[in-house]
């Protein structure tokens, strides 16, 4: 197995450079699921090397149910394969996947807890995509699959916003918000938000896509209502209103209008040229680089842990217990 079940952990650092180039080179659409894919991968895989460094790092701890012989460091030169061992790296691995099962399990409970309170705050509204709040605090977010399901909305989702929002905009802005939180319900872009956040629970390598899909998002559902509405600077202009305004949305997994983050950078990309909508960079550019680079640290993370985990079923089977 070697050194196979470390790569995993590390590899991660291959996908930073294509977060920020993502941000500014490829169609949001593009990068959101770019990004997305790579944080899922990497983090499947660095989850995988700890479950692997656990099993064969700790066969000598009191009560584990392998045999002592697993544990030998060296195997005859014609008898069977032997697992590694490192009881430092099996202990750390075990603290580092109980901190990442509590975390997934913490993330997970608030996000349920934050549906149910906003989907409660929608008794009593009455049925349709649009569910206005009054509100004195500016909002407006968009609400997958929530229970009050209209006729004719996108998705099962509902569109949140407050009257305070409402306020701060006129009729054109408020048509740029009803078509970028639709854009959010569509492109479901919750789950984007939720994969690289677990991605991220997982690894803090992937912290950075994290910040990138979340950008990523905002742009999609930014160009998307430019484009239903055909006004990129009323778009532009009601994002940035929003911006003053707004407290946010109830969790980061929930997509808003005027999202914390880079605002300035999505007003000023509002206001320049419509994003080319390539499905992968040229190769010979900085974010075509990034992005096969990136690809190859995810493609040599899958292979390392495949590579550890098919050793160490062999292992397994060579010693008799499967």
């Amino acid at each position: 197995m070697g050194v196979f079940v470390l790569l995993p952990l590390l590899l991660p650092l291959s996908a930073l450079p294509i977060a920020r180039l993502a941000e500014r080179h490829l169609h949001p659409r593009v990068a959101t699921r770019l990004l997305s894919a790579l944080a899922a991968v990497l983090a499947l895989c660095s989850t995988v090397c700890l479950g692997l460094l656990v099993v064969v790092g700790t066969v000598q701890l009191p009560g584990h149910p392998l045999p002592d012989a697993w544990a030998d460091a060296w195997a005859e030169e014609e008898g069977p394969p032997t697992a590694p061992y490192e009881e430092a790296a099996g202990k750390g691995a075990v603290v580092a996947l109980l901190a990442v099962a509590v975390s997934w399990s913490t993330a997970a409970r608030r996000h349920r807890r934050v549906r149910r309170r906003a989907e409660r705050a929608l008794a009593g509204v009455p049925d349709g995509e649009l569910a206005v709040l009054t509100d004195e605090a500016a909002y407006a977010y968009a609400l997958p699959g929530a229970r009050n399901r209209p006729a004719h909305g996108v998705s099962g989702g509902r569109i949140v916003v407050s009257t305070a929002m409402l306020a701060c905009l006129d009729a054109g802005e408020r048509a740029a918000l009803v078509a970028h939180e639709r854009a959010h319900l569509a492109g479901h872009h919750h789950r984007y938000l939720l994969a690289v956040r677990f991605a991220a629970r997982a690894n803090p390598l992937l912290m950075p896509l994290r910040s990138a899909v979340a950008y990523t998002t905002e742009r999609w559902a930014d160009e998307e209502a430019a484009r239903v509405t055909g006004e990129r600077r009323v778009v532009a202009r009601a994002i940035g209103k929003a911006a003053l305004v707004s407290r946010g949305t109830p969790t980061p997994t929930l997509a808003g209008f005027a999202a914390p983050g880079p605002v300035p950078r999505r007003v000023a990309a509002l206001l320049g040229p419509e994003p080319s909508a390539v499905s992968w960079p040229p190769v010979f550019t900085a974010v075509g680089l990034a992005a096969w680079a990136a690809a190859a640290g995810t493609l040599g993370s899958a292979l390392s842990s495949a590579n550890a985990t098919v050793t160490l079923f062999l292992v397994l089977k060579a010693a008799g217990p499967l």
